[in-house]
């Protein structure tokens, strides 16, 4: 299946795009390799999704689409998409698909998270789970990305977080050490979202702080993320739309 451009398409002039495909283009042959030793959380989240038998998940910043394979082979059956700004990127994730046998069960879009809508894969109905994997911490407006996926996310779906947390827990030298490599690839924890979800942990599904406060994994249905005013779009074509709340 062949790769989506949206309506709302990615100009491969714009500077994000730019810079992702600069640092993409060369890493996305070793990508897998090297991420597994620093990407932490990534299969304990899937393992804490169990999505229902016909459920629709989105993952937002697909990469090469190694959660999405992971995804299809622990929940046969469910319908995948994946979202990506960075066009190498989605190259190496329609081969992998492909060479997986997985290409009638899993589509792509090259798109911003922040400009998300019901018309980027052209569906007629609301997503169940939508999955941030290490991206948001990529994604220059974060705010906006999470209010896009719950704009197009069911009444009762669930937005799955795992990403970088403030790293309190890590000695200071190593800290600064792995702050400023992470900035070297424009990876910025979104520390005030870990501390905001923290304070309100009994309120979401499940919320977790890796070793070292390293990272954090969070389950949560959408109009229960903080952070941003609440939004109810009816739309048309049957999508049940909600948004999120403060607290």
């Amino acid at each position: 299946m062949p790769v989506v451009h949206c309506p709302k398409t990615v100009s491969a002039e714009s500077n994000h795009a730019a810079l992702l495909n600069n640092i993409y283009r060369r890493q996305r042959h070793i990508y897998d390799f090297t991420r597994k030793y620093y990407l932490f959380g990534r299969d304990r989240l899937i393992g804490l999704m169990r999505p229902n038998a016909d459920a629709c998940i989105l993952e937002i910043g697909c990469g090469t689409a190694r959660n999405l394979i992971r995804l299809a082979k622990c929940y046969p059956g469910r319908r995948l998409f994946g979202l990506d700004a960075s066009e190498a990127m989605l190259e190496t994730a329609q081969r992998a698909i492909n060479q997986a046998g997985l290409s009638g069960q899993i589509s792509l879009a090259r798109a911003y998270a922040e400009d998300l809508d019901r018309y980027t894969f052209g569906l007629d109905t609301a997503f169940d789970d939508i999955v941030f994997s290490y991206s948001l911490s990529m994604i220059p407006d974060w705010r906006q990305a999470l209010q896009a996926a719950a704009a197009v996310l069911s009444r009762q779906g669930r937005i799955h977080i795992v990403d970088f947390g403030d790293l309190a827990g890590i000695p200071q030298p190593a800290r600064w050490a792995l702050f400023a490599w992470l900035r070297r690839f424009h990876v910025e924890p979104r520390v005030e979202l870990m501390r905001e979800l923290e304070e309100n942990a009994t309120k979401f599904d499940e919320f977790q702080i890796l070793a070292g406060r390293y990272a954090f994994i969070l389950v949560s249905k959408g109009c229960g993320l903080p952070g941003a005013h609440r939004r109810v779009a009816s739309g048309s074509q049957g999508m049940d739309k909600t948004g999120l709340t403060t607290f």
